[in-house]
Order: C-alpha cells, then sequence, then structure tokens
C-alpha cells in the first residue's frame, strides 16, 4: 500500500473534505500479524484524532511486554468509520462515544 499525499483530498462521510493526514500509531504484535496477513480488515481506536475516510494509518509494531517498537510498519487506508458520530444501527447500544471502528485495506 503506497501512502497517501497530503495533496489528495479525504472526504468524510458526513461530506466535509480536507487533506489527508497520515495517523503513525502503536499496532500489538498479533494485531499488526493478523493485519498484515490480510484477515483483520478493521482498527478499534480512541477516537481522539481526526480520522477521516481516505486517510491512512501507519501502523507500528509495537511490543507490549518490551515496551518498545519492533522497527516494523504497514500503512493501510480508512475506507470507512463506525462511531458515535457515524453511527451503524448499534452503535449507541455497544460503542462507546469516545472509539471508533476503522475499516481499512492494505
Amino acid at each position: 500500500m503506497q501512502a497517501l499525499s497530503g495533496k489528495n483530498a479525504a472526504s468524510s462521510q458526513s461530506g466535509r473534505t480536507r487533506q489527508t493526514i497520515e495517523h503513525k500509531v502503536k499496532s500489538w504484535p498479533s494485531f499488526f500479524e493478523a493485519t498484515l496477513a490480510g484477515v483483520k480488515t478493521h482498527d478499534v481506536r480512541m477516537n481522539d484524532r481526526d480520522y477521516q475516510v481516505g486517510d491512512t494509518l501507519r501502523l507500528m509494531e509495537f511490543d507490549p511486554e518490551k515496551r518498545q517498537y519492533t522497527g516494523r510498519e504497514l500503512c493501510v487506508r480508512i475506507t470507512y468509520i463506525t462511531s458515535a458520530k457515524l453511527p451503524c444501527a448499534l452503535s449507541e447500544a455497544c460503542l462507546h462515544p469516545d472509539y471508533c471502528i476503522l475499516s481499512i485495506t492494505k
């Protein structure tokens, strides 16, 4: 997956347009491996950033036992967002407003 350039416009599900952003985030080894293998196509995150469809997540593998990064990285693109602001039928009942589910693709 190629990282998206900041020159490309990302359009959120709410219709707002802005420059794409690369979000650098930690990814524990088991989650990193599943994403790398293509079997994990979502990421649950605190909704503390301006995540938008089209943005890139730079997953930086982090070993919680050693408390250090492994050096492995993977870029994925956000394809859909489910959150309190962009709900699905069950969001209110099962998704805390401080979190979001990011659908991702390599």
